[in-house]
């Protein structure tokens, strides 16, 4: 037992609590394990080491080989005691210490005969300890009597077999399923236990047979089954049964439905919620089913019981989400909940009410509410926070009444992420609500005069300078803006600075006052703050004269940046200063840039058709340069994409090829780079035949072969195909090298004049829907994907099938799609039963697509996936649900 807490010392005045177990140390307590050979053994002393022995073995101590074999030792010996206490700990430290396949034998004997005993507790934990540390071989010779344990009579038991089995069936799944006639008797055992173990360990034994679960259901739902445990378990496989039958029709009754809704008049509160939460989860649940559901859910609102009350507000604070209008009934019951001591109930039954009010009873809300948020932690106060937001959306009339609220709650203490939440809240309702334009940048105005978080400033000041100058008399925000820069940290300055510069390119009639201001921001102390000063002013036009400011300034200041930071410091390094200006529109948007490209040698350059560009140049302007160059090729408009280089012959072959897929709106061209590695051969009229057989709708328009392919001097030939408009049309194409061979004079290096036809076969290849989309990240994910709106959202759910794990299932999908993984969410945490990947890119027409991606281990190693899309084109986010349900 722990001690009373007690102060450690007198001259401070924290307290802590003491244990039995306070200074325990390996090396003394394996010496204590010497008792365990005494002649005359103590069973009270030796259940006190075991104990010890337990607490360091689940504190993670680790024993050596050495030691832990020792001990195992040691305990057998045990075994001749008759102390009931002593054996249970015995059994305990023989299951943690899992002996190797050679120590398990020394104790199988005395095991096996107290399976076989007469003591009921020695035969089930003798049963449990047998099957934690014996294999498949040793299984065989104990299966008869797990059998009979099975149907034994005594409840304990059979329990313990049950639960053997359980475990067993994830490493010996042949053995246990020979067992189905012994469980299928035990379910109908009048033990709730053993009902219950019965239950769960049939069901995983049909788990991956339907039919076979199916049948189950039936005949147990026609049945009796008394324990309410089974009960719950049946309900749930019964759920299971009705989404995998997907029976829902609107003509006839959904199966099993009749069933669950019996279950609501059971005796066992926790049958009758089981079944209440199992209706409220039906897919596609119509109001007629949801109303006996909701009814006993109602009961449950004024029960005594805070476990039941807690149960019930969070089954109807999911289902108001969907069925808000069902939920409407409950409303007097859970203002009385506001008022519950437990925090939890009280901030379930606000959310659930925010959702389910109407217009008239909005103001009474607040003022409850208002006496509540005084009383509870910051997370309870996020979810109220973003409750009221939905509300206020909802009801966009009553703007000023939840404005205030949102405002005087901002005022008072509180963390980060409080805080974060309702300036997120304030921010949105700005965006979708025009009248709250004004009272909701004046009350972000006041809030940042007093705010301790940086983010949050240099984030409503950036909100500040794109809403502000839209405003009626954007004047009255230059007095909280330039504050900013005489009273804060660097960065707010700086921040700060750009703000004052959007209101004077937006509003011409502010630009002398403005000019004043960033003139003295020239002299503060912080070299960033200076820096972007002089850039604005120079910019805007620093003479003073009111004069409108050019669209080229406005798209600098205004515009959202996409080129990846990565990129653009990659193109200003390999810049070399020349007649010609840095071009910002040559940087790649896409965000694998390339490496940084070496100084060139002063000598001879590169020519013909396979040089690069001279001058400032990526990878995929020097494609589209290349590509430009070919008269053909100049009508298909503009290259929206250019993959990596594929490979298409091995390594240290006689002819080395690999081709770039280059995609263009309605056309894709294949650009085969082909080297000789033969010294003694000259190649000429060098092209790829592609046999398009398997790409139905490819079509071949054009063709450039290679005129000479000399030894290690590589060039390029080029097949292009039509293809239909702006559809990721994927396909399979065979490819064959074909040439003329000449062969090469090695002293004079000249070629004979004959030569010999030739082809060379080289490896398929294919153009899959992720050569259409363009990996083009975003800074922040979350405020994209509110910009989008959920107009153009597409929500389903994929089964992925077994996967070796989470993380393959992820980057499987990321692999499909093409896209650009954010905020590092391609990375799944070890262990992780669940994760959510955020993704986002251009799809071919320069459409943007956000990707949300939620995956879910469904049993050992189904994968489940939800996937949601949002784009700026509707027919785009249906493309990208048809990719992964045909990927």
């Amino acid at each position: 037992m722990s001690q009373p807490l007690v102060k450690k010392d007198d001259d401070r005045d924290d307290e802590a609590e003491y244990s039995p177990f306070m200074g325990i140390e390996k090396g003394a307590v394996l010496q204590e394990a010497r008792v365990f050979n005494d002649p005359q053994l103590d069973a009270r002393r030796c259940s006190q080491v075991i104990t010890k022995l337990l607490y360091l073995l689940n504190q993670g101590d680790l024993f050596t080989k050495v030691e832990a074999t020792e001990v195992f030792f040691s305990v057998t010996k045990l075994f001749q005691s008759r102390d009931l206490g002593l054996r249970r700990m015995v059994y305990l430290i023989i299951k943690e210490l899992s002996p190797s396949a050679d120590e398990v034998i020394i104790v199988t004997s005395s095991l096996m005969k107290d399976m076989n005993s007469k003591t009921d507790m020695y035969r089930a934990n003798a049963i449990r300890v047998l099957c934690r540390i014996t294999d498949g071989t040793l299984l065989t010779q104990i299966e008869r009597y797990l059998k009979q344990a099975i149907v034994d009579k005594n409840p304990v038991v059979a329990s313990a077999a049950l639960v053997s089995g359980i475990h067993l069936l994830q490493t010996n799944p042949e053995i246990v399923k020979r067992w189905s006639n012994e469980v299928q008797e035990a379910v109908q055992s009048r033990a709730a236990l053993v009902q219950f173990h019965a239950l769960a360990l049939l069901h995983q034994i049909r788990q991956n047979d339907r039919l076979a679960v199916s049948k189950l259901v039936t005949s147990l739902t026609r049945g009796n089954v008394r324990s309410p445990l089974a009960q719950c378990l049946l309900i749930r496989y019964t759920s299971q049964v009705i989404r995998e039958s997907g029976n829902n029709t609107q003509s006839g009754d959904r199966p099993f439905y009749d069933y669950l809704e019996s279950c609501l008049r059971h005796k066992s509160e926790m049958v009758i919620f089981e079944a209440a939460k199992a209706i409220t989860e039906l897919n596609g649940v119509t109001s007629r089913e949801l109303t006996p559901a909701i009814t006993v859910l109602q009961l449950f609102l004024s029960s005594s019981k805070p476990v039941l009350r807690f149960a019930a507000v969070r089954t109807l604070n999911k289902v108001a989400m969907a069925h808000p209008m069902a939920v409407t009934n409950c409303n007097i019951d859970m203002e009385s909940l506001i008022s519950d001591q437990n925090r939890s109930i009280a901030t379930l039954a606000i959310t659930t009410l925010l959702k389910t009010g109407n217009e008239s009873s909005v103001d009474r809300l607040m003022k409850q509410i208002t006496n509540f948020m005084s009383d509870i932690a910051d997370e309870f106060k996020i979810v109220v926070v973003e409750a009221i937001r939905s509300l206020c959306l909802k009801f966009p009339l009553k703007y000023r009444s939840l404005m205030n609220f949102l405002s005087n709650i901002l005022r008072e203490e509180g963390g980060f992420d409080y805080k974060k939440a309702i300036v997120d809240s304030i921010v949105i309702l700005i965006r979708d609500i025009p009248d709250a334009k004004e009272s909701g940048l004046l009350h972000l105005c006041e809030f940042i005069e007093d705010c301790e978080f940086t983010y949050l400033s240099t984030q409503i000041l950036h909100f500040l300078g794109i809403e502000g100058p839209k405003t009626s008399d954007p004047s009255k925000y230059i007095r909280y803006i330039y504050n900013r820069v005489h009273l804060e940290n660097a960065t707010v300055r700086a921040s700060a600075v750009s703000t004052l510069a959007k209101f004077g390119a937006a509003v011409d009639e502010l630009k002398p006052r403005i000019f004043v201001l960033l003139r003295r921001c020239l002299f503060d102390n912080d070299d960033e703050v200076r820096d972007r000063a002089t850039l604005y002013l120079n910019t805007l036009g620093g003479d003073g004269s009111v004069v409108e400011t050019d669209k080229d300034v406005k798209d600098f200041l205004f515009g959202s940046f996409e080129i990846p930071l990565v990129n653009l410091e990659t193109s200003l390094k390999n810049y070399e200063p020349s007649e010609e200006a840095f071009d910002i529109s040559l940087v790649p948007k896409d965000v694998k840039s390339q490496p940084l490209s070496e100084k060139k040698a002063s000598g001879k350059k590169p020519t013909g058709l396979g040089a690069p560009p001279s001058g400032p140049s990526s990878t995929a302007d020097a494609y589209e340069r290349l590509l430009l160059s070919i008269p053909e090729f100049t009508n298909f408009g503009k290259l929206f994409k250019s993959s990596t280089p594929v490979e298409l012959t091995e390594a240290e072959t006689e002819y080395a090829v690999n081709v770039v897929k280059h995609i263009f709106d309605r056309h894709v061209v294949f650009q085969y780079n082909c080297t000789n590695t033969i010294p003694e051969q000259l190649l000429e009229d060098v092209i790829v035949i592609v046999d398009s057989s398997e790409a139905e709708e490819f079509s071949e328009v054009f063709a450039k072969p290679l005129r000479a392919l000399p030894y290690d001097s590589p060039g390029q030939t080029f097949v292009a195909f039509e293809k239909p408009e702006g559809l990721p049309t994927a396909g399979k194409f065979s490819n064959t090298l074909k040439f003329i061979v000449k062969e090469v004079d090695p002293t004079t290096g000249e070629a004979d004049d004959d030569g010999v036809e030739d082809e060379y076969q080289l490896e398929d290849l294919e153009v899959v829907a992720a050569d259409y989309i363009l990996k083009v990240g975003v800074s922040n994910f979350r405020n994209a994907w509110e910009s989008m709106g959920p107009d153009s959202e597409r929500v389903d759910e994929y089964g992925l099938g077994p996967r070796e794990s989470l993380a393959e299932a992820v980057n499987t999908v990321i692999n499909l799609l093409g896209m650009q993984p954010c905020e590092g969410t391609e990375v799944v945490p070890p262990n992780s039963r669940s994760h959510t990947c955020l993704m986002s890119g251009v799809f071919i027409g320069n459409v943007k697509v956000l990707v949300r991606l939620s995956f879910g281990l469904d049993g050992p190693k189904d994968v489940a996936m939800k996937l949601a899309v949002r784009s700026d084109d509707e027919a785009v986010s249906d493309a990208i649900h048809e990719i992964v349900a045909s990927g």
